[in-house]
């Protein structure tokens, strides 16, 4: 018999809709799962069961009382603790900022309540969501349930690893560097990083980079289809948000395109890195492995996988540095807490304080021709095809040296192929391919044009039906 984690998030929403399973009984379900599996993954900082419940049992009034039924109606989730989410602490993984309750839900969290979700709680993030490891000293580190000596990746590193161990069906992330795609990378998901302001209430003119974005961390593309549904149903009211696109849902999109014959694609293969002119940069062997049964499967299933001859600026480096840590010269940090502070936080918050306006200046420009200059080179193809990461899932502590500067580094080689898109602005999916001898994941990254969110799910999902059946 199929456990009820087993289950798609789409085949349990239909349930519920058929009155085949309560909300109440799916919340019950995975807050089992939570007190059994957290305890060793460290996915959750804080479960919040009373409240979920309580939602669960409203739900199943609403839907006996025959109320419309809202798209995520009686699905459960959970958000980054990073988010504030009204009654609970945020803590922002960090020892040196009071943890206070939340007087409300941000954006995302009061659009995804309304599409019908229930919050089980908050995930594990790194400090300030800085990182692409989920540890700090607030609580027990997040571990991949693939291997849980290993990180399950950052920012969104606890909540993938729910996902992945089945405490979740999917969940949400925020992705400004890479925070969704590395971690669903590292632990065998799906992980989708919507175009620049996509999801209203969750980007826009928040960053100085505009970097960051939400976006869906799923097992199957139709379940990050059916969650980025409902995560752009939102008013459009920042001025660098994307339109919606006249196809209608993403899910209804991706569903139609699984029943008649997918468009052929150009897809452009590149390892090149914006990062390798500053440091050593290279591929192991599952990951060049992944990336070679990606190009296997794209040319089984139609698509033309070509060489492009991709060049990055070599100012890169230190201009995504000054603009991604200029946020942190904000953090509401008293001197007295600094101490405090993770290595590299404090490294990268002290050289950003250093920092004059003029500084800043240059290295938004830099980024913003390093964009135009990147996506000309792109246009050329219909994707472009890059290694997930360069290197399996790295053992807990393995970035967190007394060296904030080494730390960084470490960060770049692991995941060299990521925040270049965030700068860009463009979608990118990463989906896996590979399962190395030891039972880790691997993948591979689609980038593609921009608002072509529903072109990467279609393709995503033809991979994903190809690997069903090797």
């Amino acid at each position: 018999m199929t456990e009820l984690h087993e289950m798609t998030a789409l085949e349990q929403r239909d349930a519920i809709a058929a009155g085949e399973l309560s909300a109440r009984e799916l919340t019950e379900h995975y807050l089992h799962r939570i007190d059994a599996l957290n305890p060793d993954l460290g996915s959750f900082v804080t479960v919040t069961a009373e409240s979920a419940l309580a939602a669960a049992t409203d739900a199943d009034k609403r839907q006996a009382a025959g109320e419309p039924l809202p798209l995520l109606h009686g699905l459960p989730i959970a958000h980054k603790d990073l988010t504030d989410v009204a009654g609970v602490r945020t803590t922002h993984g960090s020892a040196a900022v009071d943890h206070l309750v939340a007087e409300a839900d941000a954006p995302l969290v009061a659009l995804l309540r309304q599409a019908g979700a229930i919050s089980l709680g908050k995930t594990q993030v790194p400090e300030f969501g800085l990182s692409c490891y989920s540890e700090n000293p607030i609580a027990a580190p997040a571990r991949n349930p693939l291997d849980p000596s290993l990180s399950p990746g950052g920012s969104s590193g606890g909540s993938a690893a729910a996902v992945a161990a089945g405490m979740l069906p999917f969940a949400p992330g925020t992705d400004g560097g890479g925070s969704v795609r590395i971690p669903a990378s590292a632990t065998g998901l799906i992980g989708l990083k919507p175009n620049r302001g996509r999801i209203p209430g969750g980007s826009g003119q928040s960053d100085l980079g505009q970097l960051v974005v939400a976006g869906p961390l799923a097992r199957t593309s139709t379940d990050a289809a059916l969650l980025l549904d409902a995560m752009v149903d939102a008013p459009n009211f920042h001025a660098t948000s994307a339109a919606r696109e006249g196809h209608g849902t993403f899910l209804a999109e991706l569903l139609k395109s699984l029943d008649k014959q997918a468009p052929k694609l150009r897809i452009g293969l590149s390892t090149a890195s914006p990062f390798e002119t500053a440091m050593e940069i290279r591929l192991e062997a599952d990951a060049t492995a992944a990336l070679d049964r990606g190009i296997k499967a794209l040319a089984a299933v139609g698509h033309d996988v070509v060489d492009a001859d991709l060049r990055y600026d070599n100012r890169y480096h230190e201009a995504f540095q000054t603009v991604w840590t200029a946020g942190l010269t904000q953090a509401p940090i008293a001197p007295e807490r600094e101490a405090s502070l993770m290595p590299i936080t404090r490294t990268l918050r002290r050289r950003a304080l250093g920092k004059s306006a003029a500084d800043l200046a240059e290295a938004i420009g830099i980024l913003r021709k390093f964009e135009e200059d990147t996506i000309a080179q792109y246009a050329g193809y219909d994707l472009i095809l890059t290694p997930a990461m360069a290197m399996t899932p790295r053992p807990l502590g393995w970035y967190t040296t007394d060296d904030g500067d080494t730390d960084y580094v470490r960060q770049c080689q692991y995941t060299p192929y990521t925040s270049m898109v965030n700068v860009c602005g463009l979608p990118a999916v990463t989906i896996p391919t590979h399962t190395t001898a030891g039972g880790l994941s691997m993948g591979i990254q689609f980038i593609g044009w921009p608002s072509s969110e529903a072109a990467l799910l279609a393709v995503s999902a033809q991979l994903e039906e190809y690997f069903s059946h090797k």
